[in-house]
């Protein structure tokens, strides 16, 4: 795997150490995270016991080199346009966050690693088998 971004499940899953989130993230020579991921983050630790803990495991696991913060731009939103037009056209809508994380992948050029099986539903984005 070369390029990957990773979903929050996906990240959630490596810290508590499930084997196949950790797989991806050991094997994957470059990482992306959305800032629409590390939003979701930021909520679901806000929403828990250890949220100073938290952030702070975040904070070390994104100053890893391989690991590249993203920005919406104007072609994320180009993609995000395409993918929202596609996805009513065919009557299969899936969350606005996950239509934002697929128009970022698509921009990017990565493969999207995550366990929601919505993303099935927009046409042309690269997986990760899991």
């Amino acid at each position: 795997m070369k390029k990957i971004l990773i979903d929050t499940n996906i990240y959630c899953n490596a810290m508590r150490g499930i084997k196949s989130a950790v797989d991806i993230i050991q094997y994957a020579e470059n990482i992306l995270m959305s800032p629409i991921v590390i939003g979701e983050l930021y909520s679901g630790f806000k929403n828990g016991k250890y949220e100073k803990r938290n952030r702070e495991q975040l904070r070390k696991f994104i100053s890893s080199p391989r690991i590249k913060l993203l920005q919406i731009t104007d072609y994320t939103s180009d993609f995000y346009s395409h993918i929202l037009t596609q996805l009513r056209k065919n009557g299969t809508p899936i969350p606005t966050n996950d239509i934002w994380i697929a128009a970022s992948v698509f921009e990017n050029g990565a493969k999207l690693a995550s366990l929601d099986s919505h993303f099935l539903k927009v046409e042309g984005l690269q997986l990760v088998d899991l």
